[in-house]
């Protein structure tokens, strides 16, 4: 999806968290007191990871979102009718459940609530992500009621998404939902499904440390030498990420079976190529085209493109895995016996754009 920029230090952000997570303690925010988010650079680059946290938040706003984004949905194919199944099957009606109509009204008139999707990424557990923003609607939005820098950063991020009263009282529906929706289902759901997708986090694992080593000249040529790839159960094709310096987190989708262990591998590819297929975007794309949404729709098809120039130089073996990949989350079917074609077709491009990627990416990764 076209990222919206935050404009926040992380590293004030994770101040803060420090102070959060001892102010819920015992007031009865799950994880209250479990310790707060540490910046430490982790002892392999780009760790494989699950936050509960993290799908939570995701989890709530594909529920309440009507996901047309075309041609790659935001969240996994069918993911909000099949939790609303399970619910049903389970016979549970949460507070997000009865607030879904007025929450998906008030997002579908808001786009700028989609760059609230990214917040997630940047605490470390639901207890630090819920008492920032509890901080934020303490203060009514107004940054001057902060009394510490780490406080004003909060604000900030959370004013970037949620600027006005009406954006606020939507924000503090939606947390309440979203604590509600973690007590009576999310919870007990979220460790059902670590348990039965074990083997396929095993895959993943493996997949990805064979072909990390051969992205990585083009990581640390992209600014991305190191972060954490989060497996999250409500994205499929496109993922999300965040970025502060050297630092960053990048959420895919997470296989549901040992063989789709490579799916997070092609939406980390996707992610990272993304900065890439916006430079060549902007630089081939009239003013016009960035207002009308040319641009952005151009930037989409690039990213996708760019994921399997990535693979086709890094890692050959899995590109029409990749291609098959986005051709079925589009709605297209798998490619048949050219699904690079067929990805090509679907996702088309500028030579321009297509040709300024590759010679990018092979400098890059220096002929790899």
């Amino acid at each position: 999806m076209p990222r919206p920029t935050v404009r926040v230090s992380l590293a004030l952000v994770v101040a803060v968290v420090a102070v959060v997570a001892c102010a819920g303690a015992g007031r009865g925010v799950p994880g209250a007191g479990q310790g707060a988010a540490r910046v430490v650079l982790p002892e392999k680059p780009w760790p494989v990871k699950t936050r509960e946290h993290v799908d939570l938040w995701l989890h709530g706003f594909a529920m309440v979102s009507d996901d047309n984004a075309t041609p790659v949905p935001l969240f996994r194919r069918g993911y909000k009718d099949a939790l609303t199944v399970e619910k049903n099957r389970r016979g549970l009606l949460t507070r997000l459940d009865e607030s879904r109509a007025e929450l998906a009204q008030g997002y579908k008139a808001n786009r700028g609530y989609e760059a609230a999707q990214f917040f997630a990424l940047y605490f470390g557990s639901l207890a630090e992500l819920l008492q920032a923003g509890q901080i934020y609607l303490k203060v009514d939005g107004e940054g001057r009621k902060a009394e510490t820098p780490e406080a004003r950063a909060v604000i900030a991020l959370f004013a970037s998404a949620f600027p006005e009263k009406r954006d606020r009282a939507w924000l503090k529906l939606f947390l309440d939902g979203l604590l509600d929706e973690e007590e009576k289902f999310y919870h007990e759901y979220w460790l059902a499904e670590q348990r039965a997708r074990g083997p396929a986090l095993a895959a993943a694992e493996q997949v990805w440390l064979g072909v990390r080593p051969r992205l990585q000249p083009f990581l640390s040529g992209t600014k991305q030498p190191t972060g954490d790839l989060v497996l999250s159960l409500p994205l499929e094709g496109e993922g999300r990420t965040v970025k502060e310096g050297q630092s960053v987190v990048i959420a895919t989708s997470y296989p549901a079976t040992p063989a789709q262990g490579a799916e997070a591998t092609y939406t980390f590819v996707h992610d990272a190529v993304a900065t890439l297929a916006a430079t060549q975007v902007a630089d081939q794309t009239s003013p016009a085209q960035k207002r009308d949404g040319t641009a952005d729709r151009m930037l989409s098809a690039a990213s996708v493109r760019g994921g399997a120039m990535l693979l086709a130089a890094a890692s050959a073996d899995l590109v029409n895995g990749y291609a098959r990949f986005y051709l079925q989350a589009a709605g297209r079917g798998d490619g048949g016996a050219n699904p690079l074609g067929a990805l090509e077709r679907t996702f088309p491009i500028p030579d321009a754009v297509r040709d300024g990627m590759r010679r990018q990416i092979d400098i890059l990764l220096g002929g790899i």
